[in-house]
């Protein structure tokens, strides 16, 4: 798989996913208000604006100064024009709403629709969310109430983050290194992948995309400040990883040095993906899934997923940084001079900016 086929086939299928296009050309210069201001309400189609809005907006995150990954802007994108097409079609409302002129109303009539279609409350939520986002594109603060004023009950559709059962192989007492060993067989491209999860706690999509020989970098190309050496080698992992965010991992054990030695010897080229050649990235992805099924790494044939590697890496990392067992595994509560680093440790090599992300690997607190 050559690095133009992955970056082509990404790029490709992100734009097909999601509705966003590049600024037109013709609003440069021009505000977000202005644009709008040239579509005025009552004569231009409700769903015209909402284009135009997710156009607009739909990169940015609700809460932060930061883009949104492609798997949220379609979600959103797409939950929102069918929150407008049901608005008419399930709601009853005879007339589609200009989405500036979207009121309470609306809202608790669609709220209503999904509590009939007995949606789950975690469901509703996101729903809700979504809307809130919507609303504050459109300087709409608190048009969106919260969902117990729609008679959600929090512990209904409040989620929670920590991991309440150990998800790693080793829990399930499989010979993990046996079984990579047999996938190294099969397909070694696959089975080269997984070592990277194995040793790395890679995503599934940031296994495959890794290359191997280019990815590696010095310390001194990390841009990490200096109390945080641990290596002289650190793999570079930025595709396929949750909203493009580059992190490195220290190549610092002779497990991970010797899972990129492997991955070296089963690329085709020097710039090389962990999928095979022939593969666009979709295709690499199927396969992935395919061979893993076929091992019997689904829940119900041997009871773990592929992400449950990385869930052995995670927590197996926190109790060499601690010493002790994680919570998911029974382990004791740790004073948080001790926890708190651990979990931001973890946190950061799995990817998540935040610590508490770790809870979802670990347990709770």
């Amino acid at each position: 798989m050559s690095k133009a086929t992955i970056h082509t086939r990404t790029s490709r299928t992100a734009t097909s996913l999601v509705h966003q296009p590049r600024r037109r050309q013709e609003w440069n210069g021009l505000s977000a208000q202005e644009i709008l201001a040239r579509h005025p309400t009552g004569k231009t189609p409700p769903l015209k604006v909402l284009e135009l809005l997710i156009d607009l907006f739909n990169k940015q995150h609700t809460a932060r100064h930061k883009e949104v990954s492609f798997k949220t802007r379609q979600e959103r994108a797409d939950f929102l024009r069918r929150f407008f097409r049901d608005l008419k079609h399930k709601a009853g409302f005879k007339t589609l709403p200009d989405p500036r002129n979207l009121g309470e109303r609306h809202i608790k009539a669609m709220v209503a629709v999904w509590q009939k279609e007995k949606l789950a409350p975690a469901t509703i939520q996101t729903y809700l969310s979504f809307l809130r986002g919507l609303a504050q594109w459109l300087g709409k603060h608190g048009l969106v109430r919260q969902p117990q004023d729609y008679g959600l009950k929090p512990d209904e559709y409040e989620r929670h983050e920590a991991a309440e059962r150990d998800k790693s192989w080793s829990a399930q007492r499989i010979d993990i290194d046996g079984l990579l060993g047999e996938m190294c067989r099969f397909d070694p491209y696959v089975g080269a992948a997984m070592w990277l999860v194995r040793t790395m706690g890679l995503r599934r999509k940031e296994a495959i995309m890794f290359r191997p020989h280019v990815c590696v970098v010095a310390f001194e190309a990390t841009g990490l400040p200096l109390h945080k050496r641990k290596a002289d080698l650190y793999a570079r992992i930025k595709g396929g990883s949750k909203g493009g965010r580059e992190r490195f991992v220290a190549l610092d054990t002779p497990e991970r040095v010797a899972a990129i030695e492997h991955a070296r010897t089963v690329v085709s080229a020097r710039d090389g993906h962990m999928g095979h050649p022939s593969h666009k990235l979709e295709q690499a992805l199927r396969r992935f899934n395919y061979v893993l099924e076929k091992f019997g790494v689904t829940q119900k044939a041997l009871g773990v997923t592929a992400h449950g590697l990385r869930h052995e890496v995670l927590i197996d990392q926190f109790e060499s940084l601690t010493g002790q067992a994680a919570p998911v595994r029974g382990g004791a509560k740790l004073p948080t001079e001790i926890d708190k680093p651990a979990r931001q440790e973890v946190a950061e090599l799995a990817g998540h900016a935040r610590k508490r992300a770790s809870s979802a690997y670990l347990g709770g607190v």
